[in-house]
């Protein structure tokens, strides 16, 4: 559903030359959503009532100075009854930006926090691979132990210690 919504906003965005001024207020949106409690009960909640969804968002649009676009897109997904879902509908819309700029999305899994030359040679690599330029999203995770796992899209890249010493473990079963 929300990849339906944020494909009619990213037309309607389009159309109008407005989709710089509409990423950004949703890019914005999204952090707000990220830092405030309020906010995410206010979209969640089946206890607020539309209007009062309708009433948040609107002081939201204008205070943040978000286009017209925008602020006339949240009001359909109030009058809709899909405020819940506009995370998800972010998310898509940031995807159909990230595709039509030729940005990929790369999540990174660590044993420890790459430094900044790390996470540059591994964008350089990506970028190499892929032929696009990456949108690299750091994790830490110890239990990978060392290495690196990416994840493009649908395609996993396991690098890691624990899996190689899970594939030599399981070699070792079948020998």
């Amino acid at each position: 559903m929300g990849a339906r919504y944020a494909r009619a906003l990213f037309d309607l965005a389009a159309e109008t030359d407005a989709l710089d001024a509409v990423e950004a207020d949703l890019k914005s949106l999204k952090a707000m959503n990220a830092g405030s409690a309020d906010l995410r009960s206010l979209l969640a909640s089946p206890a607020f009532s539309a209007e009062s969804k309708a009433a948040g968002l609107a002081a939201i649009a204008a205070r943040a100075g978000f286009c017209e676009v925008t602020g006339k897109f949240l009001g359909l997904t109030v009058a809709n009854a899909r405020a819940s879902a506009l995370p998800t509908i972010i998310e898509a819309f940031e995807r159909l930006s990230e595709e039509r700029r030729g940005v990929v999305s790369a999540q990174v899994v660590t044993a420890v926090p790459m430094s900044e030359g790390q996470t540059a040679d591994l964008a350089a690599a990506l970028r190499t691979a892929l032929g696009k330029d990456p949108r690299i999203e750091t994790h830490v995770d110890p239990a990978i132990l060392g290495g690196v796992k990416v994840r493009v899209g649908s395609r996993l890249y396991d690098a890691s210690l624990k899996s190689k010493l899970d594939s030599l473990k399981f070699a070792l079963k079948r020998a």
